[in-house]
């Protein structure tokens, strides 16, 4: 059973394995509260996965250890197997689908796992790994519903209120729920008057539903640029603690999510993954009422592919009103451009790009002009929109 000696023991036990992040003040990300980031982006696997991983296989029997363990993952789960099971000096496997980017398949390669890539989804990886356990005798690692996974990820809950006193809240990620179910047990059993917020994403509210509904629900899919908590069911042990122990979940969207790896990155000088950035999304879109509080937001990961982070930052530029774009109906004649290149200018806006369009427009020699801009927030777009309207252009 899950207990807060436990969550002591496995503190004492990752002491060798894990790095223990230290809290990190934000400014300029949500000014109404006093912000603090649990910054386990800089875990040595890039993730806080490794400590439940690690404090699971720590504890298993030197017969589990003999034949080693298994587990299924395409992300932060994988590599923390690996890396604990190097640690240990235990045998591992880790059952990928194909389809996973090889940059993950090599991490969790070089964190010292063999990997065994299988044809299909990961549902297809999932059941290939429960065959290879039955048949081979390895121990299943799963990545949330187990009580020792969920006591070493509780150790981030000791870690910040050893780091802060006088915390109001602390909002978590929840995917399957072990990281939420570790921390909020450990929190109510030390310091029971802090709040326990958690944070889902629009596209994959598996616990949200099954809370509001009180009873567990599997989602019949789920689409979301957080991929690591797109968790379709959430998990026995992890539903029931999550009800007990956690006083309030909130959604966000993929364009909330997006802002807030900008933010960190900007701000903070920091990378989050999708999921590491929905408590940071939660704060600065007010999901909570958090206004004048002491309030730590947990990073839980930054392993973000490098192709998907441009394209995040792309949508987080747009949605701030950074980037933006004018759609001009113009007659066809010279100097056009150069006048709309001075309003711009005189507005302080940034012109990025220009595209010519003939289109179907009311004159006969009409045309279009798309504007590409940077500018500062959507206050400054319709400034510049209102200007080039105030000086006679037709802004669709």
């Amino acid at each position: 059973m899950l207990s807060l000696d436990k969550v002591f023991d496995a503190q004492t036990v990752l002491k060798s394995i894990i790095r223990e992040t230290n809290l990190v003040r934000a400014y300029g990300i949500a000014p109404d509260c006093e912000l603090y980031l649990k910054p386990e982006n800089l875990q040595i696997t890039g993730s806080f996965k490794v400590r439940g991983s690690a404090y699971k296989i720590a504890m298993l029997s030197p017969e589990e250890k003999e034949k080693g363990v298994i587990a299924c993952s395409a992300g932060n789960h994988a590599q923390g197997v690996a890396l604990a099971a190097t640690k240990n000096g235990i045998k591992s496997l880790i059952c990928l689908p194909d389809s996973a980017p090889i940059s993950k398949v090599e991490a969790t390669k070089g964190f010292g796992a063999d990997v065994c890539l299988v044809e299909g989804c990961y549902d297809d990886a999932y059941r290939k790994a429960l065959e290879l356990k039955d048949c081979e005798g390895y121990t299943f690692v799963h990545p949330f519903d187990d009580e020792n996974v969920i006591a070493g990820q509780g150790t981030i809950a000791l870690e910040i209120l050893n780091d802060l006193d006088n915390i109001d809240a602390i909002v978590v990620p929840i995917g399957g729920g072990g990281l939420i179910s570790g921390i909020a047990y450990t929190v109510k059993k030390i310091r029971p008057s802090v709040k326990v917020y958690g944070v889902q994403v629009a596209g994959a509210p598996s616990m949200y539903n099954s809370v509001k509904d009180g009873k567990i629900e599997c989602l019949s899919g789920v689409q979301t640029i957080a991929d690591g908590i797109a968790v379709k069911q959430p998990g026995d042990n992890t539903f029931e603690l999550v009800k007990k122990y956690v006083d309030d979940i909130a959604l966000v969207t993929d364009d909330e999510v997006a802002s807030a790896i900008l933010a960190l990155i900007e701000k903070q000088k920091m990378i989050a993954e999708g999921a590491g950035a929905t408590a940071v999304a939660a704060v600065m879109f007010d999901k909570f009422n958090l206004k004048g509080e002491r309030v730590v937001a947990v990073v839980s990961g930054g392993n973000i592919d490098v192709t998907s982070l441009s394209r995040v930052i792309d949508r987080g530029l747009l949605n701030s009103g950074r980037s933006s774009s004018l759609l001009i109906e113009l007659i066809d004649k010279p100097g056009q451009l150069k006048d709309i290149s001075r309003i711009i200018a005189d507005c302080g806006g940034n012109v990025t790009g220009v595209h010519y369009e003939k289109g179907n427009t009311e004159s006969v020699n009409g045309c279009f002009l798309r504007i590409e801009m940077e500018t500062r927030d959507y206050e400054h777009v319709n400034l510049i929109t209102q200007s080039l309207r105030n000086e006679g252009f037709n802004v669709i």
